[in-house]
């Protein structure tokens, strides 16, 4: 009898402990903004080339990790090598004429300062006039010249931050166009989480709270985070322009009225080194209220 006592004790100790633990996990779901539809993001870097030409040489592969300065991959330097050559031939040409020119300004200018009558008027401003206008000729072939430095440096393209390289879908041979991206670059840095929560919970949810993430690819895991910003607006999907320009309005039952996500932006905090971020995993973000915050450090 004492045996079957003992059993019934520890069996009611244990759905006890059981049912506490659950109804604190309920509240804590339940008194706290949550929400399941959350989302990895971090900063895609379209890097496009700043010239056109052919691709002749690529220094990665698809998925690679770089660090920033890493060289991504070059395009055939031989026509902005001569574009230099040309600018500085034309620097060289206009040094030269604005030697001359600077000698007749000068010889003009002594006998003026002599003898005001000795020399027209006329012929003294043109004088001076083109020595001004060689200088600025000077000035326009030194740009000519950093411009075509500046091109023949942009043939070789360099990873703007750390990151990831994806989607490499040319070759060697490839013509590139100035300004037209060639790949994507996954900044590791700047990685984010944006859990959409119900409109009705935002009011709940202000800058600066504490966030817990956890990802669908690591259960047992969970990120610590805060509360960086909270969206000001999200794209209407009603009155858009339909046929004939008048607005596509979609028909709502009046009984039910769904409410719309907005975006949470959470900053996550250091990770641990187990968690490896990808953009666009799933995850499932907690909000922790300031208020019940204050209170469990009261009871400390």
């Amino acid at each position: 009898m004492l045996r079957k006592l003992v059993k019934l004790i520890l069996t009611l100790a244990v759905i006890g402990t059981a049912a506490y633990f659950g109804y604190n996990k309920y509240r804590s779901y339940t008194a706290n903004p949550w929400t399941r539809d959350g989302q990895v993001r971090t900063q895609v870097i379209q890097i496009a080339p700043r010239v056109t030409g052919m691709v002749t040489k690529i220094h990665v592969t698809d998925n690679q990790k770089v660090k920033k300065g890493d060289l991504l991959f070059e395009i055939d330097p031989s026509m902005y090598e001569f574009k230099l050559k040309q600018a500085q031939a034309r620097l060289q040409r206009t040094l030269e004429a604005a030697k001359g020119t600077k000698i007749e300004y000068e010889r003009i200018k002594k006998i003026y300062n002599k003898d005001k009558g000795a020399v027209s008027q006329k012929d003294y401003v043109r004088r001076e006039t083109n020595y001004f206008k060689s200088l600025s000729e000077i000035e326009s072939s030194k740009e000519s010249v950093n411009i075509a430095k500046l091109n023949l440096a942009y043939t070789k393209v360099y990873a703007p931050v750390d990151g990831y390289v994806s989607n490499i879908n040319f070759q060697t041979g490839t013509q590139a166009s100035a300004n037209k991206p060639l790949l994507a670059l996954v900044d590791t840095s700047s990685f984010w989480v944006f859990g959409f929560f119900r409109e009705d919970a935002i009011p709940e949810v202000r800058v600066g709270d504490d966030a817990v993430v956890t990802l669908l690819a690591y259960p047992d895991t969970p990120l610590k985070g805060k509360v960086e910003s909270i969206a000001w607006g999200i794209s209407p999907s009603d009155g858009n322009p339909g046929q004939n320009l008048l607005p596509s309005v979609k028909p709502v039952f009046q009984w039910i009225r769904l409410a719309q996500r907005i975006p949470v932006r959470i900053k996550l905090d250091p990770l641990p080194e187990n968690v490896k971020l990808r953009v666009g995993m799933t995850a499932s973000v907690q909000v922790l209220k300031r208020e019940k915050k204050q209170k469990q450090k009261a009871l400390q």
